[in-house]
């Protein structure tokens, strides 16, 4: 029996990277899990046969997080398998390393659609539908707190994520839904290498304790706890999943 059975989930941004991590941990557990993808489709189908494959269950929906007139129909997916939602990942989003002197108002406005208006209103959404004692977990970034050049529109639009979950993790609180943020740091994942030159990696790594970049997996993991029963005591909180980059 797995901790999530029963359980139904929803990952925005499923299909690659630390996303699909994530589905294929949360479907691990034993939970139904719905996962959004913005363009990838075959990226997507893997990720399901991959979970098929070991006896989990995982659908895939075509969504970009940006688009809020999608928001309710995805939600309604969701809940489709056992007829209420209980888990919520808000995992999709942009990148972008742009100098602040070269970023335009079409930049701000593409990031800001996805990575901060479209969780806004995903978390508002979940609030709405979850089920008492569910989860809301939201992915951050240590670029919030360890923050550089060419990254003002990542950073700025992740730490506004991190307030969204403070706040709600009090307005939900009520109802024992729990709202936590996790922060992973270099990660090796397509979105870390085509952000990032060569040697960003030697650098971090160099300043990371346990010597080596993570694994999306291990992200996954942290997410997965937070979205399981032994979490129950935990909300508010973000959650650095960085092998010790920042101590």
């Amino acid at each position: 029996m797995g901790v999530l059975d029963g359980k139904a989930a929803l990952v925005t941004g499923g299909s690659r990277g630390i996303g699909a991590a994530i589905v294929r941990r949360l479907a691990a557990d034993g939970a139904v899990v719905t996962f959004t993808y913005a363009s990838s489709g075959s990226a997507a189908d893997q990720v399901v046969a991959d979970v098929k494959a070991v006896g989990g269950r995982a659908v895939a929906v075509r969504a970009d997080q940006a688009d809020l007139s999608a928001i309710d129909g995805v939600f309604e997916r969701a809940a489709e398998p056992t007829g209420v939602l209980d888990i919520f990942v808000c995992n999709a989003a942009r990148s972008m390393v742009k100098p602040i002197a070269d970023v335009t108002v079409d930049d701000y406005d593409q990031l800001f659609a996805t990575n901060v208006k479209g969780p806004y209103f995903a978390i508002q959404r979940a609030g709405q539908v979850l089920a008492d004692g569910g989860r809301i977990v939201a992915l951050s970034t240590l670029n919030t707190v360890m923050p550089g050049p060419g990254i003002s529109l990542y950073a700025a639009s992740k730490a506004a994520v991190e307030q969204f979950v403070k706040i709600a993790a009090r307005e939900y609180g009520p109802r024992a839904i729990t709202v936590n943020s996790v922060s992973p740091g270099a990660t090796d994942t397509d979105m870390f290498h085509d952000h990032n030159p060569p040697e960003a990696e030697q650098l971090l790594v160099g300043i990371t304790a346990l010597g080596r970049m993570g694994e999306p997996a291990e992200v996954a993991d942290v997410v997965g706890f937070l979205a399981g029963p032994d979490s129950r005591w935990i909300t508010g909180q973000n959650l650095r999943a960085t092998g010790g980059m920042l101590v």
